[in-house]
C-alpha cells in the first residue's frame, strides 16, 4: 500500500500530503502549502529522512493556500507542477489572491502549470495507480485523487467532514460542486478514506449518510 504523510501548513491550515511508495521510495506532493522557511525545512527534513525521490507536484486546485509552496518545491527538487488548466487563471493571479485574503506570502510569485492534468488521468507510483477526478464547483479546475488499492481519496476543498467547499470565490458554483461530489465521489466505496484540504479526515459512507449538503 501507498503511505501518506500529512502536514498542516500556512495561514489557512491547508493539508499538504506526501504520497509515497515504501518500496520504490518514489513520491508526489499534493498541494504544497509551505509559507515560511521553517515549514520548508519541515518538508525537506521528511523527504531527506525517508530518502524519497520526489517526482511531481499535483495541485487539487490553485487557490493560494494550496499552492504557496509550489515554486519552492519545483525549484528545489526539479519537478513539474500538475494541475487542471481551468484553474490556470488562479495560478497566474496568486498575488491578487494574497491581497484579497491579506496574506503575507513568503513566495507570492505566479504559479504556472507545467503539465495539465484532466479527468481520468492516471498517476503511477511504483505499482500503484492514482486516478484524477475532475470535481469543479469550488474552483473550475478542482480535482480529487483516488487510489483504489490503497483505499483513499484526496478531496482537495470539494468535500469535508459534514460539509463541502465554499463556492463564493471566482469560478465557484454551488450546484456544480454538489453534482460533482455526488456523481464522482459518493459513488466510491463507503470505506474510502477521505483526506480533505483542511481539517479532519472522513469516509465516503459517513458523508453519504450524514452530510446535509449532499441529501
Amino acid at each position: 500500500m501507498l503511505e501518506i504523510k500529512q502536514f498542516t501548513l500556512g495561514p489557512f491550515g491547508v493539508n499538504t500530503y506526501i504520497i509515497y511508495d515504501p518500496e520504490t521510495l518514489d513520491a508526489i506532493v499534493v498541494d504544497p502549502g509551505m509559507n515560511t522557511e521553517a515549514e520548508n525545512q519541515r518538508f525537506d527534513r521528511f523527504i531527506t529522512e525517508r530518502k524519497l525521490n520526489l517526482t511531481q507536484i499535483i495541485n487539487t486546485h490553485l487557490h493560494i493556500d494550496h499552492c504557496l509552496g509550489d515554486n519552492y518545491v519545483r525549484n528545489k527538487y526539479g519537478v513539474k507542477i500538475y494541475a487542471h488548466t481551468d484553474d490556470a487563471f488562479l495560478g497566474e493571479n496568486v498575488q491578487s489572491q494574497a491581497r484579497m485574503f491579506s496574506i503575507s506570502a513568503h513566495n507570492p510569485h505566479a504559479v504556472t502549470i507545467d503539465i495539465p492534468i484532466k479527468d481520468g488521468d492516471i498517476i503511477t507510483l511504483g505499482k500503484h495507480h492514482i486516478t484524477a477526478l475532475h470535481i469543479p464547483g469550488h474552483s473550475p479546475g478542482g480535482i480529487a485523487l483516488y487510489c483504489a488499492d490503497s483505499n483513499f481519496l484526496i478531496a482537495g476543498d470539494a468535500l469535508f467532514r459534514g460539509s463541502i467547499g465554499r463556492t463564493d470565490l471566482p469560478g465557484g458554483n454551488y450546484s456544480t460542486l454538489v453534482n460533482s461530489v455526488k456523481e464522482k465521489l459518493l459513488t466510491l466505496p463507503d470505506s474510502t478514506l477521505v483526506l480533505p484540504g483542511h481539517d479532519m479526515s472522513t469516509n465516503i459512507g459517513f458523508e453519504k449518510t450524514y452530510n446535509n449538503f449532499l441529501r
